[in-house]
């Protein structure tokens, strides 16, 4: 317990906050699964009928208001605001007071998956554009479109102009993907020129977005990232991730790459997992996401250390492989993984072809922090979405695990430093809050409230 009260400090507030934003069933690779259970406490929910919560005692609920289905959501960079998307549409809040969002507009679009929306900036004719990329890999539709673009099958990415959030609206679409569109991804978000999809079969694609009403194709290449694994024979990309330092980190089935990408349009791999990145554990179903801290830190062959720069955090989704993981203790966890160097020239000579488990990118641990705080209603609780707070901390959706906590700063010894979850939700999605300057833009670092999807 004065553990706990220690590391609290770190988190800029006595108690880290937790505003519970949405809540959602589990996504694409993600078939709902209904809870009956599950559906009655979000009907008491809405109705203001208190429901079951379990929490540790640093954490605690400061607002809810339940969503249709929220599915993900990304905070604007040079206004206070947030945006979510649901199965049915897409929202911005004004969040000045983070604690009380307040409804600006929607956009009315069914849209599955969109699991990750990216937000992107840019200035353009000196005005600045803001828009929201949302990446179609299922099914979109929108009663004010022509039947002819209504999108079945994904390949698919649209834009969504936010600059007035008052009057968000769809600008722009391509879809003539060649691979994968369950993410997308700016390169560079205060200056997004261009974005990168997931991909799909060992490639993945990079979209132009020179004119945001007619954004298109311009290359595909391969990555490591996205070959096969023994459950996805064809390889799955699944997200771009890029750090502070002109590097972006790539997640699939194939493990995890990363890429040079000081030049946007000409990207080159410079490192990737070793074989533990496609082998059972460490990877049974797909590497999901990643972040690599205080990247520009980086230095070859240190000590690994979240705050040098050379850890990978990634995500290891798994709820469906061999049937076990409907037990916390198989489902997806949570994992930190030593980054010794970035030479690219030695890693593309020695793997032309880019095939998987090539790299020098090696695991150091893996968490899944639920089984320590019992089996939840449901049992579905592999790891999903996370957000890094300078401290140290992790924000982390683990499905009807809820969100937890958990302390990355001794990468070799992951653990849990607070949870929050409720009878009437499951959790996406988490995202720390970012502190503002006077204007309402980001300064980079978090407050202590996050926003759980």
């Amino acid at each position: 317990m004065s553990r706990r009260r220690t590391l609290t400090g770190t988190l800029l507030s006595t108690t880290a906050a937790l505003a519970l934003v949405a809540g959602a069933s589990p996504a694409l690779a993600h078939s709902p699964q209904p809870s009956t259970e599950r559906d009655i406490a979000r009907a008491q929910v809405a109705a203001g009928v208190p429901v079951p919560v379990f929490a540790s005692p640093n954490v605690e609920l400061v607002a809810a208001f339940p969503e249709t289905l929220g599915i993900s959501g990304v905070f604007g960079i040079s206004s206070p605001h947030f945006y979510m998307s649901t199965t049915d549409s897409i929202s911005a809040f004004n969040v000045r007071n983070p604690s009380l969002p307040v409804l600006t507009d929607t956009i009315v679009i069914a849209n599955f998956e969109n699991e990750s929306m990216t937000y992107g900036e840019r200035v353009i004719n000196g005005k600045l554009r803001k828009f929201i990329l949302v990446g179609i890999d299922l099914v979109k539709a929108s009663p004010t479109e022509e039947p002819q673009h209504v999108n079945v099958g994904g390949g698919e990415m649209i834009i969504i102009d936010v600059t007035d959030p008052n009057d968000i609206k769809q600008v722009g679409r391509v879809s003539d993907v060649p691979n994968s569109t369950h993410t997308v991804a700016c390169a560079k978000e205060t200056a997004c020129r261009y974005a990168y999809t997931a991909g799909s079969r060992g490639k993945y694609s990079i979209i132009d977005l020179t004119n945001l009403s007619a954004p298109k194709v311009l290359k595909t290449l391969r990555s490591p990232a996205s070959r096969e694994n023994e459950l996805f024979v064809r390889g799955a990309g699944h997200k771009w991730n890029f750090d502070n330092a002109g590097y972006g980190l790539h997640t699939g089935s194939g493990g995890t790459a990363i890429f040079d990408v000081v030049d946007p349009k000409n990207p080159k791999v410079v490192q990737a997992t070793n074989f533990q990145g496609t082998a059972p554990m460490w990877n049974d179903f797909i590497h999901h996401n990643t972040m690599r801290p205080n990247a520009s830190r980086f230095r070859a062959f240190s000590p690994p250390s979240v705050a040098n720069g050379n850890v990978a955090l990634i995500t290891e989704e798994d709820y469906f492989n061999d049937g076990e993981e409907v037990l916390c203790e198989e489902a997806g966890t949570i994992q930190s993984w030593y980054i010794p160097n970035l030479n690219g020239a030695a890693y593309r000579s020695n793997n032309p072809n880019l095939d998987p488990d090539k790299g020098a990118i090696r695991p150091l641990d893996m968490f899944n922090p639920v089984t320590e705080q019992g089996q939840p209603v449901g049992a579905f609780c592999s790891a999903h979405w996370f957000d890094y707070h300078s401290s140290g901390i992790l924000a982390q959706g683990f499905y009807q695990g809820g969100t937890q906590f958990i302390d990355v700063r001794d990468p070799r010894n992951l653990k849990s430093f607070g949870f929050f979850r409720s009878a009437a939700t499951e959790t996406w999605d988490a995202y720390w809050v970012p502190q503002r300057d006077s204007a309402g833009r980001s300064t980079g670092r978090q407050t202590n409230l996050v926003y759980a999807v």
